[in-house]
């Protein structure tokens, strides 16, 4: 036997290794937390992310574009040699590619899935809320909205504008999570900025607004969205590139973020991420709530939200139907049952921080 085909062999058992790691570890979250996430995790990432972060473009949006090629060359290689003695080699060179890809992705980034929930890290106890609780939660939000919307620039159309460029928008972000690593040690330590995406338009027909990438260990974002939800955008992926892999939890860190940063700009658009969550889920529980506080809305925040849905409605179709159920699977496949429902568990977060807020002992914004 060659030693390459050993090789291979090796590297194809790394899979089922790593998924029974993954197997037991889960259980012992704190585990993970204080030697992964805190400590080697987190180490990796902050050199990985400085080293990449020296090219101003996303090395992830190359390297997938490289892995994806690859998978298809050996596909086809496969294909060739379906009926010949190269055949358990050609399966072999597939298994063992992805076996690997999916070793350093649980190496480098996956076990974040299974820290401690950032509830327990920041002592946000999460309990259960009424629809009157909710509603509150709405109203509060909204008129934060409104109050905001007021001193922030808009287009010839009325909706908000942002004074920043994308790239400026990414230099800002620092300052959220300089500002938040006051009171969440866990979000401090310096990383590469977050990065805009060269193909953002046809990555928009996914319906997809940003991605971690953890070989890069880059924060990548889809410039090609609304400019109210840009700036909560490059908060949320620069959570993951920090280690909060679950998606409930990075929205309510870029939530927090938002609302923690000394511009206007960030603050909206932390609210409106908030806002646009807890109205959902607001109308999943209650319809003449939810229509009543969406008609507390100012004309101007109105209008942004119009323009929210316009854009997104431009590109709907097939491939966002299709990357939504790989994005479910992907996020059911690390833990996170509801898949791409998932995102509405942040209202669980905000509501332990507004209940909180009411008892004068929380630090957020």
């Amino acid at each position: 036997m060659k030693k390459s085909f050993k090789i291979k062999i090796i590297i194809s058992f790394l899979t089922p290794g790593i998924l029974i790691l993954k197997t037991i570890l889960k259980n012992y979250p704190y585990v993970i937390e204080n030697y992964y996430s805190k400590g080697i995790n987190k180490f990796l990432i902050k050199i990985l992310s400085k080293v990449t972060g020296v090219f101003p473009f996303s090395l992830a949006e190359f390297l997938v574009g490289i892995l994806s090629i690859t998978l298809i060359i050996l596909i086809i290689k496969l294909l060739r040699n379906f009926n010949k003695k190269e055949l358990p080699n050609s399966i072999l060179n597939i298994t063992s590619y992805l076996s690997l890809l999916y070793f350093l992705f649980m190496v480098m980034w996956g076990f974040n899935y299974y820290r401690l929930p950032l509830s327990n890290i920041i002592n946000l106890p999460v309990e259960k809320s009424s629809k009157e609780d909710l509603y509150n939660l709405c109203l509060s939000l909204v008129e934060r909205a409104n109050a905001l919307r007021e001193e922030l620039d808009e287009d010839s159309n009325g909706v908000m504008k942002l004074q920043l460029s994308s790239k400026e928008v990414f230099k800002e972000g620092k300052i959220s999570y300089e500002n938040l690593s006051e009171n969440i040690k866990e979000l401090d330590g310096e990383y590469g900025l977050a990065k805009g995406i060269i193909l953002s338009k046809p990555m928009t027909y996914t319906g997809i607004t940003g991605i971690y990438m953890p070989y890069t260990g880059e924060a990548n974002v889809n410039v090609n969205i609304t400019d109210m939800m840009l700036p909560s955008t490059v908060l949320h992926e620069m959570a993951h590139q920090r280690g909060f892999a679950r998606e409930d939890e990075a929205n309510y860190i870029a939530y927090v973020g938002g609302v923690n940063h000394p511009r206007k700009e960030f603050q909206y658009s932390g609210i409106m991420l908030g806002l646009i969550h807890s109205v959902n889920a607001l109308g999943d529980k209650d319809m003449e709530a939810y229509k009543n506080i969406k008609s507390k809305y100012s004309r101007k925040v109105r209008r942004d939200l119009n323009y929210q849905s316009e854009f997104w409605s431009k590109y709907e179709g097939s491939v966002e139907e299709y990357a939504s159920k790989v994005n479910s699977n992907y996020l059911k496949s690390n833990g996170q049952g509801d898949g791409v429902e998932s995102y509405g568990r942040m209202v669980d977060l905000l509501m332990a921080e507004y209940k909180k807020k009411l008892k004068g002992d929380y630090y957020g914004g």
